[in-house]
Parts: C-alpha cells; sequence; structure tokens
C-alpha cells in the first residue's frame, strides 16, 4: 500500500514549502521493525503509522528515516488530516503513547491542541560545544521535557546561522529550538537535532509547544505568529489556554 503524503505548516504566500510527512493506515499495527524499516525506505523526516482500533480509537505512532518519535507535531497534523478525509469528519482524536492529540481540518487549515511544554530549568551556561557550533550570541539555554531552547538575539541571527553539526555533537544535548523575536512575526525559530540523520528539522510542532508558552509570557501574548526559518519554511499561528496550546496552519497534499 503507498502512503498518504502531506506536508503541513505551508504558506503559498511566503513560499514556505512545510513539513512533510507520509501516513499509513494499518488494518492493525505492524511491529516496530517493520515501521522503521518502511520510514528507512521512504525516507521523509516523519511516517505515521495510524491504527482505527475495535473501539474506534485512532492509535498513532511516529518514526524518522532512523529512529522512532516520541511526539511529531507535524507527523500528527499530516495523519490527522489524513483520517480527516478517510472518516469524513472534522475533528480527529489522535491516541499515543504521550496521550491524546486533537486535530481539526477546516479546507486548507488545520488546528492541532498539544500539552505545552514548560522550561524546566535555565542552565547556568551553554557548553562550549553549542556555543561555538552555532557561533551565534546565546542569552540563554533552557531545559524541557522535550528539546532545550535556545534564546538569541535577533531573527538575522536565526536565518544566517550556519551550525557545524560536527561541534554539535560534542554535546550530549539531542536537540535544541534555536529562537528569537521575530522583525515580522512575534517570534522565529529553527529547530536543530544533531545526533540523527536529518540534523535540521523544516516546521517542528513538539518545538512550538514549548516555544509558544516561552514567547507568550514574554511578551505578554496569548496569540502569537511564529515563522521556522528552515531550508523550506514554516508558518504557525498559534494559541495558548493555560496548559494547552493550538497550533494553526495551511497544508498542502502531496499524494
Amino acid at each position: 500500500m503507498e502512503p498518504a503524503v502531506i506536508s503541513v505548516f505551508t504558506s503559498k504566500e511566503l513560499g514556505f514549502k512545510g513539513n512533510p510527512a507520509a501516513v499509513f493506515l494499518c488494518d492493525k499495527m505492524l511491529n516496530t521493525e517493520e515501521m522503521q524499516q518502511k520510514a528507512t525506505v521512504i525516507g521523509l523526516p516523519a511516517t505515521s503509522f495510524v491504527n482505527i482500533d475495535e473501539e474506534g480509537r485512532c492509535n498513532v505512532r511516529w518514526f524518522a528515516p532512523d529512529a522512532e518519535i516520541n511526539l511529531c507535531g507535524h507527523g500528527a497534523a499530516a495523519a490527522g488530516i489524513f483520517l480527516s478525509d478517510h472518516l469524513n469528519k472534522k475533528d480527529i482524536m489522535l491516541c499515543y503513547d504521550g496521550g491524546e492529540i486533537i486535530v481539526t481540518v477546516e479546507e486548507d487549515i488545520f488546528h492541532m491542541s498539544l500539552e505545552a511544554i514548560p522550561i524546566i530549568r535555565e542552565l547556568p551556561e551553554c557548553p562550549e560545544s553549542i556555543r561555538e557550533g552555532l557561533d551565534i550570541p546565546v542569552l540563554g539555554i533552557y531545559e524541557t521535557a522535550n528539546k532545550h531552547l535556545i534564546l538569541t538575539d535577533s531573527a538575522n541571527a536565526v536565518k544566517q546561522m550556519n551550525p557545524d553539526f560536527d561541534r554539535l555533537r560534542e554535546s550530549e544535548i539531542f536537540g535544541y529550538a534555536v529562537t528569537a523575536p521575530g522583525d515580522k512575526v512575534d517570534f522565529v525559530s529553527r529547530t536543530l537535532v544533531p545526533h540523527v540523520n536529518q540534523l535540521e528539522d523544516y516546521a517542528t510542532g513538539s518545538s512550538h509547544a514549548m516555544l509558544v508558552p516561552f514567547w507568550a509570557e514574554r511578551l505578554k501574548k496569548n496569540e502569537l505568529v511564529a515563522d521556522q526559518l528552515s531550508e523550506r519554511g514554516g508558518r504557525f499561528y498559534t494559541k495558548i489556554n493555560g496548559k494547552e496550546v493550538t497550533l494553526s496552519g495551511q497544508f498542502e497534499r502531496l499524494s
């Protein structure tokens, strides 16, 4: 069976291509080895494997080409859009090991609700290998239960950053969202994952689950617009309500 491929957080107006994910609908969930093998062959940033069980629950697991992903925002959005088409339903609840994600689809716009990822602590200093590997001003580095968050001084620093991934790999920290205030939007970011093959993600829902509460507190705003300044680019429309983050964006069905 050929998977559907859907790219999310796109923007035709801005020329942003978003983040593509493959979606497989499985009669019964494949085993881990089979899913990893398929994701490796497909080679997209994420492949979502979906199974609708006897109780009608939509169960999902996500795999990058080289490893399973515990929480994949763009893969969840793609799975929700696919299931909205398949089931002819506007609202889809996805069940995964970490909880539930609700995806709502309205024409070419989707909305996705995630649990906010709070800052655990600010590190006293940035590891030298990361500071030198990024080669941009580091104003702070913060630990979360997901990736780390690295604050820099400008959108231009984020956009022009040319990471030295060999140097970055000298730190055991798995990945980080590098972020700054935006010039035309509330904030910008790029997500780097030096310990996996992809190195940089294109448009990252899980990163925005921590970036949105961080910037909402700093900017004293509950609704923010953000751009991920990757090679493909991603546009995020976001809201925070207590411990819940809603990410909205455009999408494109590629196959």
